[in-house]
């Protein structure tokens, strides 16, 4: 019986240390995917601002490809 609540011990050790370091890469992406968003809008309003400049009457990205 002592064997098997040692067991169950260190398994529940194992489990709370891996939620922990899962927990740890969930946080980091996280500040990962902010970070990613931002950029994204600042690309996103320069190229807009650069398709504002060039005075195209359809937004480069609405165009239809050439080969449609």
């Amino acid at each position: 019986m002592e064997d098997r609540l040692k067991r169950a011990e260190e398994q529940i050790a194992h489990l709370m240390k891996l939620t922990d370091e899962l927990s740890e890469v969930v946080a980091r992406q996280g500040r990962e995917v902010d970070v990613l968003k931002r950029r994204l809008g600042l690309l996103l309003e320069r190229e807009a601002a650069r398709e504002a400049e060039l005075g195209g009457s359809i937004p480069l990205a609405d165009q239809k490809p050439p080969h449609w």
